[in-house]
C-alpha cells in the first residue's frame, strides 16, 4: 500500500476522486517518457532546476521513478482528506502517463478505482505518525495497513463516529505520544547541532558574538589571521570599563580539545575576567578538571551547550545570528490535567 500526498495541504484531493487518479510531478519537467533512467532524470532535473541543492534534487527523482516504476497495477494507495479528515483508499488500475490537463502542477499520473475510506479519528497514534510523514509518496508498513484496513468502510458510506475510548487505551496512547515527542524534540536537537557543526570558522565566531549580545553583552569579533588566542571580547559597555569583561575562544570542527589548550588559552587571564572556550570537537576530561581547579571563572561550551543556548535565547537574537541558523517554532498538543 502506497500513501501517496494530494498536493500540500490536501488541495488538490477533489481532483483525485472527481478525476479518479493519484498524480505528482512536475509540468516544467515536460513528458517524462516512463523509460526514463535514474541518470537522465537526474540531469533533467539539474537543467530545470540548476540553482537547488542536489540533495533536494535527487529526492524528487526518486520519487517519481517510484511512481513510474515501482507501483504497480492493482496495487493498493492511500490519500488524505485533511479537511474531511479522512484517508481515502483505492487500487492502482492504470500505467503512468504524463498529462498536464488533469492537474496541471501535477502531470505524472495513475489511475485509481477509489473503494474505501476511513476517518483518521479511528487509527492508532503510531498508525496516524507513520501517515503523517513529510514525504510526498512512500509506502505503508504491514502494521499501518492493517489498522487502515480494519477501520475502512466502502467510499461514500457514512464514516462512523469514534467511540469513546477506553481509560486503559487512551493512557497508552498518551504514553505513545509522549515517547513520539520526546523521540521529535531528540531529533530536532540533532538537527540543530548539524545546522552549527556546518558553519564556518567565521559564521561560529558570529553566532556565538551573537548569542553574548542576546544576553545583554557588547561584543568585539576578533579579525582573520593569526591565533592570538582570543576570539571575541564581551563586556556591558562593550569597552572592558565595566564588568564583567569576557574573553571567549572558539574552535570549530577542530579535535578534543586537551588540558594544554585550555591552559594555554587562560594564560595571562586575570582575576575577574570571565572565560568561556567553545569547541564544537568537545573536550577531554583532563580539560574540564584543568577549567574547574583554574583561577579565573571558566566555562566549557560544547556543541550540545551551544545548541541549547541557542534555542534558549533563540527570540532575542538580531536578524542577522538567526540568518546564520534559522529555526522554525514547533506546538505541539499537551494532554489535560
Amino acid at each position: 500500500m502506497w500513501m501517496i500526498r494530494a498536493g500540500r495541504g490536501s488541495e488538490n484531493i477533489e481532483d483525485f476522486v472527481r478525476h479518479g487518479i493519484v498524480a505528482l510531478g512536475d509540468k516544467l519537467l515536460g513528458a517524462v517518457p516512463p523509460t526514463i533512467k535514474k541518470e537522465a532524470l537526474l540531469e533533467l532535473y539539474a537543467e530545470k532546476y540548476p540553482d537547488e541543492k542536489e540533495g533536494s534534487r535527487a529526492s524528487w527523482a526518486g520519487q517519481l521513478l517510484r511512481f513510474i516504476g515501482e507501483i504497480k497495477l492493482g496495487d493498493e494507495v492511500v490519500t488524505f482528506d485533511r479537511e474531511r479528515r479522512k484517508y481515502l483508499l483505492g487500487k492502482v488500475t492504470s500505467e503512468y502517463y504524463w498529462d498536464d490537463k488533469l492537474i496541471e502542477d501535477l502531470p505524472a499520473v495513475r489511475r485509481v478505482e477509489w473503494t474505501h475510506e476511513v476517518s483518521r479519528d479511528l487509527l492508532s497514534t503510531k498508525t496516524r505518525n507513520t501517515l503523517g510523514a513529510i514525504q510526498t509518496l512512500f509506502k505503508l508498513s504491514a502494521d499501518a495497513e492493517k489498522d487502515l484496513r480494519a477501520h475502512a468502510v466502502p467510499f461514500g458510506a457514512s464514516v462512523p463516529a469514534p467511540k469513546p475510548v477506553p481509560k486503559q487505551k487512551l493512557e497508552a496512547e498518551q504514553e505513545e505520544q509522549a515517547a513520539l515527542l520526546a523521540e521529535t524534540f531528540e531529533r530536532a536537537d540533532e538537527f540543530i547541532e548539524d545546522a552549527i557543526n556546518a558553519l564556518d570558522w567565521r559564521q561560529m565566531q558570529e553566532l556565538v558574538a551573537g548569542l553574548l549580545r542576546a544576553m545583554g553583552y557588547r561584543t568585539t569579533v576578533a579579525e582573520g589571521g593569526p591565533d592570538r588566542g582570543v576570539d571575541i571580547f564581551a563586556s556591558p559597555d562593550g569597552l572592558g570599563l565595566q564588568e564583567p569583561r569576557i574573553f571567549v575562544e572558539v574552535k570549530h570542527r577542530g579535535q578534543v580539545m586537551g588540558a594544554k589548550e585550555i591552559r594555554a588559552f587562560l594564560g595571562g587571564r586575570k582575576r575577574g575576567d570571565k572565560c568561556l572556550y567553545v569547541s564544537t570537537g568537545g573536550f577531554s576530561k583532563d580539560a574540564h578538571y584543568e577549567a574547574d581547579r583554574a583561577d579565573v571563572a571558566t566555562t566549557l561550551i560544547s556543541l550540545p551547550a551551544l545548541r541549547k543556548l541557542v534555542v534558549d535565547h533563540y527570540e532575542s537574537l538580531d536578524a542577522e545570528t538567526r540568518a546564520l541558523v534559522p529555526l522554525r517554532r514547533l506546538y505541539w498538543p499537551v494532554g489535560k490535567k
